[in-house]
């Protein structure tokens, strides 16, 4: 006569199944409670995503790391530490930062900056700069009458660099008014229109009011641009163009949400 399974020996192999499956799905078991493999794999892709190679070597620790993490996760609980407001709220937003930089990377993928609009980007900035760079120096004053002065004082033969201690510009009054090699598209309009004017060695004869207050520029120096190849500068503009991207994403979601 053959003798069939009671409910409770099926229902209790039933269970050592289940047990077996998850305990094959855990990296660790601690304290009867076990670390998903996939929180391991998380770790690893981490690591990986930082240069680390993936050998055994890494996985061990990362592994090792899981475990202190359990160990220490239980003692907090324990002590009913994640039951606290202040804490719960730190949870929420750590798990909605991981969630937000998800959706984020998901965007990314699905929305490339393409090869035209990186050429696009790349001969406008050509086109703002120009074909010449120049090296001005400038001092920065407050009132026009304080320009008129200083313009006087270089009629009269005074050093510019000494003048350049007048200056409300903190960056270039200690080195004679010098502010290096650049492009016009770097100055307010005023100034760059002035400066692109002058001569080599020819200072303003009039001041120049800016947003800034009155300058007294002089040009030092003045020589060809040569802008840097299309395939240098693609890294820098990709990364600029595709932060500009989601920026503009994340606006359009938050003009378009119903806030109260």
């Amino acid at each position: 006569m053959k003798h069939f399974p009671s409910r409770l020996a099926l229902f209790l192999l039933a269970g050592f199944l289940t047990h077996a499956a998850h305990a094959a799905d855990a990296v660790a078991t601690v304290n009867g409670t076990a670390i998903p493999a996939a929180r391991s794999e998380a770790m690893l892709a981490e690591q990986r995503a930082q240069g680390a190679q993936d050998n055994p070597q890494l996985r061990d620790a990362v592994r090792e790391e899981l475990v202190r993490r359990e160990v220490l996760s239980q003692e907090a609980g324990k002590k009913g530490i994640d039951k606290k407001a202040d804490i719960q709220a730190q949870m929420d937003m750590a798990k909605q930062a991981v969630l937000i930089r998800a959706y984020l990377q998901d965007y990314v993928k699905n929305n490339p900056v393409t090869d035209a609009e990186l050429k696009k980007e790349y001969d406008s900035i050509k086109s703002r700069m120009g074909d010449k760079e120049y090296k001005p120096r400038h001092v920065l004053v407050e009132s026009e009458e304080h320009a008129k002065e200083i313009i006087g004082k270089l009629n009269g033969g005074a050093k510019f660099d000494d003048l350049a201690k007048e200056s409300r510009d903190p960056g270039s009054k200690d080195k004679g008014g010098d502010l290096g090699w650049t492009t016009p598209d770097r100055f307010v309009k005023p100034f760059s229109d002035a400066m692109v004017k002058l001569e080599k060695g020819k200072y303003t004869a009039a001041p120049v009011k800016s947003d800034y207050g009155f300058h007294v520029i002089m040009l030092d120096d003045v020589r060809e641009l040569k802008a840097p190849p299309f395939e240098e500068v693609k890294p820098q503009l990709q990364q600029r163009l595709q932060q500009q991207k989601v920026e503009k994403h994340i606006l359009d979601l938050r003009t378009k949400a119903k806030v109260q």
